[in-house]
């Protein structure tokens, strides 16, 4: 292969790639500024002048972190909703996605159970009934309360449905013609071809279950149950009273609500930032799920 060496291909190389650093920042720069005001002293964060850099450098935030039971705790109630509901999302979205991928002649049920999926994706009970059944079913304060109520869901399989789809027929005779039943072909034939596809929804999932609050809030009744998202939302107006005792000024002068909560978010986002490389690779694949016709 020759390489083009004219001016105007340099320039283009050089202009491409500073374009692409430039992203790369603009992602970057909001993680940076917040580590900076984790690690800075309170006057200097509510003074608005911390840029990428910390100014009063100490790490007591992360200190008091260590020290918060509620913060442990509402890490630990996520990461237990993060396995439970990704293996839940994980086994639903894959046994509704196989079957709704199937033609007319295969499951000829299979445009009402597609309609009334996509009926799903339009329009919803509300918060009303959804609190309402949450609350007859006894899964107040429950791990199952954050879990359940999203169970299946629908943008996913509608995703991996078309990923099946794409798969060649070819694969699906060749395994009827040997007397392959639809379980054998789910579990040793689409599946396995289906990584990229799988580890994308799983991706969505995982992510969707450690950054929602809002259910947290509304089915949980005490601290120990939040979630680690509610806990630090909850977190956001004011310092916790315990930090703000006007006899420990030291304390006050190195750490506020705002360093505080940047800190915990900072924190909250090693498990995502952990798990994300590992799932890159399958993920640039999966990205493009159903964009290849046959």
């Amino acid at each position: 292969m020759v390489r083009d060496r004219s001016l105007s291909a340099r320039a283009w190389n050089v202009g491409l790639i500073a374009a692409m650093a430039l992203a790369a920042f603009a992602s970057l720069a909001p993680i940076i500024h917040t580590t900076a005001v984790s690690l800075s002293n309170s006057a200097a964060a509510a003074g608005g002048f911390i840029t990428f850099w910390p100014k009063g450098f100490n790490f007591e935030s992360y200190r008091k972190i260590i020290e918060d039971p509620h913060f442990g705790n509402a890490f630990l109630v996520s990461t237990k909703r993060v396995l439970l509901g990704g293996v839940v999302n994980f086994v639903l979205t894959v046994l509704m996605a196989y079957p709704l991928s199937r033609g007319p002649r295969e499951f000829r049920a299979r445009h009402y159970y597609m309609w009334f999926v996509l009926f799903t994706m339009l329009f919803s009970g509300g918060i009303i009934p959804l609190y309402l059944v949450v609350k007859y079913m006894g899964m107040f304060n429950s791990l199952w309360a954050l879990v359940l109520p999203g169970a299946v869901p629908v943008f996913n399989v509608v995703l991996l449905m078309n990923f099946f789809r794409n798969l060649p027929k070819e694969l699906g005779e060749a395994g009827l013609i040997d007397g392959a039943g639809p379980w054998y072909m789910l579990v040793r034939i689409f599946v396995p071809l289906s990584l990229p596809a799988i580890a994308t929804v799983t991706l969505f999932s995982i992510v969707g279950h450690w950054n929602a609050f809002f259910d947290g809030l509304i089915f949980m009744r005490s601290v120990e149950n939040y979630p680690l998202q509610t806990y630090i939302q909850q977190l956001v107006v004011q310092l916790p009273p315990e930090y703000m005792d006007s006899t420990n000024m030291d304390l006050l002068d190195k750490m506020s609500d705002k360093t505080l909560n940047a800190a915990k978010i900072m924190v909250s986002m090693i498990p995502i930032l952990a798990v994300y490389p590992f799932l890159q690779r399958y993920f640039i694949h999966g990205i493009m799920l159903g964009s290849v016709k046959e």
